[in-house]
């Protein structure tokens, strides 16, 4: 006996099917509001803060870059400056160096050429001495053989005299 009218258990159950649906949904919407929709918007907020982060970071390896390439240009240009001067200051150095020694070499010159002089002088002086002494050696040899004692003392007497007469300053 069943009949085909809804009774007001069926209906009821349906209004509860019904009821119970839209209480799920709603419980579930406000569970996910209250619990996941937080942990969604905290974790967008932290992947926000961390892709500002990493952009600032950029930003600041960004500059660094710049500051590090303008570093490196200075720097070459200090490198190309410093070249530079070497090579200026080794050119005057070699030109110094080479005037010192052409004038080291031209004292040296000058000095071999005094020195040289001064030994031709000595070795004149030293031959004028050894021809004198052969040339008296000769003389007293052929004096003797040819000068008696007599012409001897009158020759003598004569060079005095001579000597005497060309000195002035002499008291006699």
């Amino acid at each position: 006996m069943e009949s085909a009218i809804p009774t007001f258990f069926d209906r009821l159950a349906q209004w509860s099917e019904i009821v119970g649906g839209f209480a799920f949904v709603i419980v579930a919407v406000f569970l996910f509001m209250k619990y996941a929709l937080p942990a969604v918007r905290a974790t967008q907020v932290a992947r926000n803060a961390e892709l500002v982060h990493a952009e600032g970071q950029r930003e600041a390896l960004k500059a660094q870059v710049s500051k590090a390439r303008a570093e490196v240009e200075a720097a070459d240009r200090d490198a190309q400056s410093i070249k530079a001067r070497a090579a200026v200051d080794a050119a005057r150095e070699r030109e110094r160096l080479v005037a010192d020694a052409k004038a080291d070499g031209e004292r040296a010159v000058a000095n071999a050429r005094g020195s040289l002089e001064r030994a031709r002088i000595a070795a004149r002086a030293q031959l004028r001495g050894e021809f004198i002494d052969r040339a008296l050696q000769l003389a007293r040899s052929r004096a003797d053989s040819r000068i008696d004692a007599a012409t001897n003392a009158k020759l003598v007497g004569s060079t005095v005299q001579t000597l005497l007469d060309s000195n002035p300053g002499s008291t006699s």
